[in-house]
């Protein structure tokens, strides 16, 4: 037992703040660490959020620039004010709707470019704290201590002042994340109630969020303004709206505001608020947070002696937990990617939906660690295709805010769909989910026409050719396999023989794959090392050499046989070859190896397939221990919505998908002494699956032996139905390689690989 004093330290200026002093058992939440990732390039933000809540409460440090997509870095000494959702380690930058901001002296209704220009304020990371469900920070500049903490869809501030004549909360509309407003509108409603919405242009296009603010006693004066200055009245629409609410503060006065959001409505956000935060109690509220935190990270219990590495595990399981987010409000109202209000019935609708990045590994360990949400996520898909607008319908490629934002390549909610489906996933029409899938295949976006046709992307002007073949093959497989278990033989045959498609641009001469014109000629120049994005997505040829994750064994075969394919690979990581031109995507570089751009993330695991697990394991466990720490840096490239993170956690469980939809874990080099899944019994009948590392330190990174259930077990993989059924895989570490283990043909994956799993 350890007793938790949450409080808002190192104040001498104010009381000091408890959260709670209830002595409680150390749990998961407790080694979590939301600031690691907000330095660097990982672009998450640190603020109050619940598991896959709409409302991300965050403060906002900047509002442009790459390394801004968050709305916070590191890096940065000021503060512009807290606004309302976020991205979380995405590539583009959006949202950061609604921002508040307390400050005392003159009245300023703009940010400015740094302290003392607007109301932006300085600030210090020790005058800062973040945990699960909870923000803290110290505004230098007006001497406010801002605490901030939230439920699904509402947030919580709670501002502490100094004595003064002239405190202000201002809210600025003007603001957001790398987008501006096209239209925008506040009220003041009553003497303590804001009301209005937010519509902007950013990514994706058009997204409108309305909002209702509360403050917890009067303000002594309030306003609005438009182009940060002064407007008569109490309501002001247009592009550019504040407002202002006034008090007179004693030393140490509390202030508390409460926000609600919803895609539908001002009422929307006011039946939000009410359901959800019907109360001023904002110790209760965070104390309810990191509950609700600790419950969604306890499916999964490691055991290791080093706490550096418990806060870098459970801060990647936080991070594959903020997303994707709930959209519709708590009367299941939302606002379809149509710009229509639609109802969803029995079910939440989710948005910041990057399956690009999270169908590889965040997906797959979602159906161990949340399957309550994944015939959501799957219902969520088939509702985005029907909301749809009926000339320009598929399913979802990456969502933002509740809009299609066609960003990246391939659709692979597809995968997603079929993994759950394969996993006993199967609370929804699996007939309109497969009309949906050929629907999605069959329309000419993203050059899909030519890949049907000529069997490849042909390569004219900035196609990305050879990674849309290769990625579209993939895609493919998936719709077979759903059509066969469904027992449509002839679609199943259609579309496995169209998976086939990667062998039309892999050339064996350069034994890399590659692009084509429309002549069948491969695409001059070519230097697979250089970063070609008119041939492949944020990448080179080494990246997308091994993406044929549904026919490993095949490309063994192109490349020439196990011992080839294994060169192959060693000299992708070897440290001597350098990649001449960098791509600010390119991060976490090991040779040809980028672990920051996702083609990658599966590749290390390969090894696995030829014969050769050792090499998987010494690989894995370098990733890790080079590319991951618990400092704000601690994530090396974007964590895209939780999959750089997801990766982190199975590969510390000891197994990765590398197929994310054949029910297929390839073992790799646990990094935690022992780790315990608990299955929802609900989904699953097994109790427990444990993952045993005996000897386990950072010298003995190789497996000796295995064991499962107390049976030698020689494969270098465990399938989806055995960690279900529960019981221990126990592996024997040693410093030294065992090239024995894992070897024969039938111990490997792909030999042959299953293609679909037991339902539940």
């Amino acid at each position: 037992m350890k007793c938790l004093l949450h409080r808002a330290g190192g104040l001498p200026a104010i009381a000091l703040t408890f959260l709670t002093t209830a002595c409680l058992a150390a749990g998961p939440a407790d080694h979590v660490k939301p600031l690691i990732g907000t330095d660097g390039h990982g672009h998450v933000f640190p603020g109050a959020t619940l598991p896959f809540g709409m409302m991300q409460l965050s403060p906002d440090t900047r509002d442009e620039t790459w390394d801004g997509c968050s709305g916070y870095h590191y890096s940065d000494g000021s503060i512009m004010g807290f606004s309302h959702n976020h991205l979380s380690g995405t590539g583009c930058g959006d949202l950061g709707n609604i921002l508040l901001m307390p400050t005392v002296g003159t009245l300023r209704l703009d940010a400015g470019g740094k302290p003392g220009e607007g109301y932006r304020s300085a600030f210090s990371h020790d005058q800062e704290e973040a945990r699960p469900g909870y923000y803290r920070v110290m505004l230098t500049d007006p001497k406010v201590n801002v605490e901030l903490t939230s439920t699904t869809r509402t947030g919580l501030h709670r501002y502490t002042f100094p004595q003064a004549d002239d405190a202000h909360v201002v809210l600025d509309l003007w603001h957001g994340i790398s987008n501006r407003p096209t239209d925008s509108q506040v009220t003041v409603a009553d003497d303590r109630t804001l009301t209005g919405f937010r519509r902007s242009d950013g990514w994706g296009g058009d997204k409108i969020f309305y909002f209702v603010i509360e403050f917890s006693r009067p303000f002594d004066g309030a306003g609005v303004a438009r182009d940060h200055k002064p407007a008569e009245g109490k309501e002001a629409q247009g592009k550019n709206v504040q407002a202002h609410v006034d008090f007179r503060t004693k030393a140490g006065e509390v202030i508390l505001a409460r926000v609600a959001l919803s895609t539908v409505s001002v009422e929307g956000a006011r039946k939000n608020l009410r359901a959800e935060m019907p109360g001023w109690d904002f110790d209760a509220t965070a104390a309810a947070a990191f509950t609700a935190w600790d419950r969604a990270l306890s499916p999964i219990q490691v055991e290791s002696k080093d706490e550096n590495f418990k806060q870098t595990f459970y801060s990647s399981v936080y991070h594959t937990l903020v997303a994707p987010t709930v959209l519709n409000d708590v009367d299941g109202q939302v606002r379809g990617p149509d710009g229509k209000v639609h109802t969803v019935k029995g079910f939440d609708y989710y948005t910041e939906l990057s399956f690009w990045d999270t169908f590889r590994a965040e997906h797959p360990l979602l159906t161990l660690t949340q399957p309550q949400r994944v015939n959501d996520f799957v219902k969520t898909c088939l509702a985005h295709f029907q909301f749809a607008n009926p000339d320009n319908r598929y399913l979802p490629v990456w969502a933002n805010g509740g809009k299609e934002t066609d960003c990246m390549i391939g659709n692979h909610s597809i995968p997603v769909i079929v993994d759950a489906y394969l996993k006993g996933f199967r609370d929804w029409d699996a007939g309109a989910a497969l009309n949906a899938m050929v629907d999605s295949t069959n329309m000419n976006r993203q050059f899909l026409d030519s890949y049907r046709d000529a069997g490849y992307v042909i390569q004219k002007k900035d196609e990305q050719s050879a990674a849309k073949t290769l990625e579209y093959a993939f895609d493919d497989i998936c719709i077979a396999r759903f059509a066969r278990a469904m027992g449509k033989t002839e679609l199943a045959d259609r579309y496995e023989k169209r998976a086939q498609n990667w062998q039309n641009v892999f050339d064996t001469e350069t034994g890399f794959v590659r692009s084509r014109n429309e002549k069948g000629e491969w695409v001059l120049p070519f230097d697979p090392k250089a970063i070609d994005m008119n041939c492949y997505t944020e990448a080179n040829a080494w990246h997308y050499e091994f993406f044929v994750p549904h026919n490993v064994p095949g490309l063994i075969g192109k490349l020439g046989g196990d011992a080839k394919f294994t060169a192959k690979l060693d000299e992708m990581f070897d440290p001597a070859q350098k990649i001449p031109n960098q791509l600010q995507d390119i991060t976490g570089v090991i040779g040809m190896y980028a672990h920051g751009n996702e083609p990658c993330h599966h590749v290390a695991y390969l090894y696995n397939y030829a014969g050769a697990a050792w090499k998987t394991q010494a690989l894995v466990r370098k990733i890790a221990d080079t590319l991951y720490n618990n400092s704000p840096s601690g994530i090396c490239g974007n964590d895209d919505c939780g999959q750089t993170s997801a990766w982190y956690v199975f590969s510390a469980l000891g197994f990765y998908p590398v197929d994310p939809a054949d029910g297929v874990y390839v073992i790799g080099s646990p990094l935690a002494d022992s780790a315990t899944i608990t299955l929802d019994p609900a989904h699953y009948k097994g109790g427990k699956f444990t993952v045993v590392a005996k000897d386990n330190s950072p010298q003995n990174v190789y497996i000796q032996s295995a064991t499962l259930n107390g049976q030698p077990y020689a494969k270098s993989y465990i399938t989806h139905n055995q960690i279900v059924a529960g019981g221990t895989l126990e592996l024997q570490m040693g410093p030294n390689p065992c090239k024995t283990w894992g070897t024969a043909a039938g111990d490997r994956p792909g030999n042959p690989v299953p293609t679909s799993v037991t339902a539940r």
